[in-house]
């Protein structure tokens, strides 16, 4: 992780530690790395958050200023403008969004010309030349001026791109939505109506200030009791920008991304389809799905938080499916990053052709309690790399054995380290998460 950029981009509250011209360097780089030999095209998606449009109008900016031609989606999801990238002949492609944060953060990811987040090689020149350890990069002058181009049309093509892909009807199927007040907002339920289901939706009303707000897959609680009181087939919530997804089953029980992924790692395998029957998780995934894995003759692979390195394993190996508990899942036939509207589209797909409940599938997998504590602290690596705390984490992993796990690790986006234990009761969960947050507390790392 860099300065600036976690593992998600640069995020931070808009006008605090993400500013405008902290937008308007991001796209004067951006324009001038990628127009050095060609005048570059490069395209911008937004969330819903009042903050976008400032940030959208900075980037197209700079972009425009070092000769580079700023393309604008509007507001759309981070999948959309990964697929349009790929798709239309982009350089690169900006999303602004801080996904699943409330609507006072913002952030900037960028996503390179093959539709994955962008190298950390060059996210580093960019913070570089950021903090001024670069020369400073010419204006574009005359002609050679960039431009400001609407593409609204990306995103009817990337819509198109997601109708393509059922191979049947949701006719009569009645699907609950939960659009997180963000970019699913305009496009989710138009998807499902075109493909015949009966759409019940909420959180579909963005103000600017409302993204996130006790709503979508982060808050899943209303959309568990509007598809148990509706009597609904199914449910998904979405998060700010649409790259996760997170289920709920016809009796109102969440299916989080673990378990998407075995339903339809599952399906795909028996269809010929599971690349090398591998899926690829992180390091958060539940231990349940592991051992559902195994019992399946599936195969799992473990790489650090993000979706990103999730991708990157998949396009290094071949692999066809993989993801995050969270939400973020890449089937890589169809999108090169987390796409939360195609994963719901996906599990729809194995729901219609087993004929069988959300809930029947899901529950295959029997998953482990599991506590996550995010504790704020002033320096991350100081807190993970402190004795005492490394002997507290030891002492746990050699108490639970083979019957569970701590998982201790700094935050991409966050000044905070995430401390998580899976057992076999919540009771050990929480005695073993806290035996380690009192250490950092006693240690005076606590912020």
């Amino acid at each position: 992780m860099g300065k600036y950029f976690g593992t998600d981009g640069f995020r931070g509250e808009a006008n605090v530690n993400l500013t405008v011209e902290h937008a308007y360097q991001v796209g004067r780089y951006l324009g001038w790395y990628f127009g050095r030999e060609h005048k570059a095209k490069i395209v911008i998606g937004k969330d819903t958050r009042r903050s976008s449009y400032m940030f959208e109008y900075s980037l197209a900016a700079g972009l425009t200023a070092s000769g580079a031609d700023a393309y604008l989606l509007h507001v759309t999801t981070t999948p959309s403008v990964s697929y349009v990238v790929r798709t239309e002949g982009f350089d690169c492609g900006i999303m602004i969004s801080a996904s699943h944060n409330p609507y006072y953060d913002n952030g900037i990811k960028v996503i390179n010309g093959l539709g994955q987040k962008l190298e950390a090689s060059v996210e580093q020149e960019i913070e570089e030349y950021m903090d001024g350890l670069r020369p400073e990069l010419p204006l574009a002058k005359r002609e050679k001026i960039g431009r400001t181009v609407d593409f609204a049309a990306g995103r009817s093509r990337y819509i198109g791109h997601l109708l393509s892909i059922p191979s049947r009807s949701y006719s009569n199927m009645k699907v609950g939505l939960d659009c997180s007040n963000g970019s699913a907002s305009s496009i989710a339920k138009g998807v499902f109506d075109a493909l015949g289901a009966r759409t019940s939706v909420i959180h579909n009303e963005p103000n600017g200030l409302n993204i996130n707000e006790n709503c979508g897959s982060t808050h899943i609680e209303e959309l568990q009791r509007f598809v148990a009181e509706r009597g609904l087939d199914v449910g998904f919530a979405y998060d700010g920008d649409a790259d996760r997804c997170i289920a709920v089953d016809e009796q109102g029980n969440v299916v989080d991304g673990d378990r998407i992924m075995y339903v339809c790692g599952k399906y795909l395998m028996e269809q010929g389809k599971l690349n090398k029957n591998t899926i690829v998780t992180t390091v958060m995934s539940n231990l349940g799905l592991y051992k559902a894995c195994r019992r399946e003759g599936i195969r799992c692979e473990q790489t650090a938080v993000g979706d990103k390195y999730v991708s990157e394993n998949m396009t290094a190996n071949g692999y066809s499916l993989g993801g995050e508990q969270s939400g973020h899942i890449i089937f890589g036939k169809h999108s090169m990053t987390g796409d939360g509207i195609l994963t719901s589209l996906m599990v729809m797909e194995v729901l219609l052709e087993k004929k069988r409940p959300l809930s029947a599938l899901a529950g295959e997998v029997s998953i482990y309690p599991q506590l996550l504590k995010n504790v704020r602290v002033a320096d991350k690596k100081a807190a993970r790399e402190n004795p005492r705390v490394q002997a507290a984490v030891k002492a746990v992993e050699e108490a639970l054995g083979e019957n569970g796990r701590i998982l201790v690790r700094e935050s991409g986006t966050e000044p905070v380290i995430r401390i998580m234990v899976e057992a076999q009761t919540d009771e050990i969960c929480r005695n073993y998460v806290e035996q380690v947050a009192v250490v950092m507390e006693e240690e005076d790392l606590v912020q």
